[in-house]
């Protein structure tokens, strides 16, 4: 491909968006605007937000990546993350109604507004949303690196910067309306480039033929076993339930219905959705079984095979997936920074009328600290499935318990996260090989753990309308909501 053609385009899109930001930042009144849109985004937004972060980093580099290696596998991502988003909106869309701005805000609710659990989960999903920019940003670096023949450290630098620009300046209205603007360009992208790379190899039983047999059985599972099968399929389902982003998209919604409404309509399309990066990663490997890493099938079959404008318009698309999700997974750092770690190191709330300019200050900091963690790796599906083990399963537990079980408490909590962190790293560093990633135990471990000591606990000494008026009156120091 002609790489002044495509990075031309590029620039072009990136000023687009920037644009779109400039205009909607006018909306930004108050922190509550900058940071959650006024908490009134109409359906379509929700709808167009939440698939552009779904078909994220995962889906376009991770997804097709897998499926160049083990062919139908590359479905189960999708599979995952549509279990996912449709089980948050069964869940958890309820919790529109308590306002809450942050997830841990939610988590302490369930356990009587206890400070240490509020704190505890801020600093886990302060890493979490650190965690999943970080591999937006290396997603999108592997990307520009392939296409632009750059260095691989300068392309995530880059990446890191385009979004930065946007996002600052319009904050979460930004963020919904570039992401709408997205998702329309990464359905197009994506499944133009499936039906390319199955007309380039020849047709589709040409495709299935070039296939080891292993990978073209039900859902690969012959290749990569059941257990690391189900286990990824869990690690992205809990991933999206736990991730403070998408809780972000719940609590800026302009109501219960309107999240129920959109995450079904989201879980649907993106069910759909998920047989196409495996068809794009098994027409990579068809036309070139020797690519050195997997995570280059993408932007490889988009660069090298298909036709110039239709492979910009790919490419585009992809880098659209890694941005759209890394300003989500942004906003979701900076709320818990200004809500909860403010509070946590300062003893006191940010005035009202400085949030906004500490809420770009944050945003450049928490860039600046994912970009530094991208830095360090280079294997997206490795670097997901650890991170949300270690650090989210836990959370996934708090909520769930939390939501439907009154009797469970603080210590409950503190003993979920603790064993959920321990058993993920004792089953990463030892039972890997059976287990493919320790999702599974981990979320098993702890759902033992909080029952088991919140039973042998006394009771929180705040009951939920009482801590949800504690929780209420904290917040209102930064916003009048």
């Amino acid at each position: 491909m002609n790489t002044t053609i495509f990075l031309t385009a590029l620039t072009v899109y990136i000023a687009a968006l920037i644009t779109l930001s400039m205009f909607v930042s006018r909306r930004n009144k108050s922190g509550e605007d900058f940071l959650l849109a006024g908490r009134g985004l109409p359906i379509f937004l929700t709808i167009g937000t939440t698939v552009a972060t779904m078909v994220g980093t995962g889906s376009s580099m991770g997804a097709v990546g897998f499926g160049y290696a083990n062919g139908w596998g590359g479905t189960l991502y999708g599979i995952g993350g549509a279990i996912g988003i449709l089980l948050l909106g069964l869940w958890f869309a309820p919790v529109r109604a308590l306002k809450f701005m942050t997830m841990s805000e939610e988590i302490s609710y369930y356990v009587g507004a206890n400070r240490w659990v509020k704190n505890i989960v801020a600093v886990l999903i302060f890493i979490a949303s650190i965690g999943w920019l970080g591999a937006h940003i290396l997603g999108g670096g592997l990307y520009l690196a392939w296409i632009a023949d750059i260095d691989l450290q300068l392309a995530k630098i880059i990446i890191a910067a385009s979004f930065a620009i946007y996002v600052v300046i319009g904050g979460y209205n930004a963020v919904v309306w570039t992401d709408t603007l997205q998702a329309i360009i990464l359905f197009v992208g994506f499944i133009l480039m499936a039906l390319f790379a199955v007309d380039q190899v020849g047709g589709w039983e040409t495709l299935m033929n070039a296939q080891p047999d292993a990978n073209v059985s039900f859902l690969a599972l012959e290749s990569i076993g059941l257990v690391h099968g189900l286990s990824l399929i869990a690690v992205i389902a809990v991933g999206v339930l736990a991730t403070p982003s998408f809780r972000q998209r719940i609590y800026s919604a302009h109501n219960t219905s309107s999240v129920r409404k959109s995450f079904y309509t989201s879980g649907t399309l993106y069910l759909a959705f998920s047989a196409v990066p495996a068809i794009i990663g098994m027409g990579a490997y068809a036309l070139n079984p020797e690519l050195d890493n997997r995570n280059f099938a993408f932007p490889y079959l988009a660069a090298e095979v298909l036709p110039l404008g239709i492979g910009v318009l790919v490419l585009i698309a992809g880098l659209s997936a890694t941005m759209s999700s890394a300003s989500s997974d942004a906003i979701a750092g900076v709320s818990i920074l200004l809500r909860d770690l403010f509070s946590l190191v300062t003893g006191r709330m940010p005035a009202r009328d400085k949030v906004v300019g500490y809420s770009r200050v944050s945003l450049v900091v928490v860039i600046f600290i994912a970009l530094t963690f991208a830095l360090l790796s280079d294997d997206i599906i490795g670097y997901i499935t650890t991170m949300i083990a270690t650090v989210m399963a836990g959370l996934f537990v708090c909520g769930l318990l939390g939501r439907f079980w009154p009797r469970f408490n603080w210590t409950g909590a503190l003993a979920a996260l603790l064993a959920a962190s321990i058993t993920s790293l004792i089953i990463a560093n030892f039972y890997r090989e059976f287990w493919g990633n320790p999702i599974i135990p981990a979320v098993l471990v702890s759902f033992i753990a909080g029952i088991m000591v919140t039973l042998l606990t006394p009771p929180d000494a705040l009951n939920r309308e009482q801590a949800l008026a504690q929780l209420e009156h904290e917040r209102e120091q930064m916003e009048s909501l």
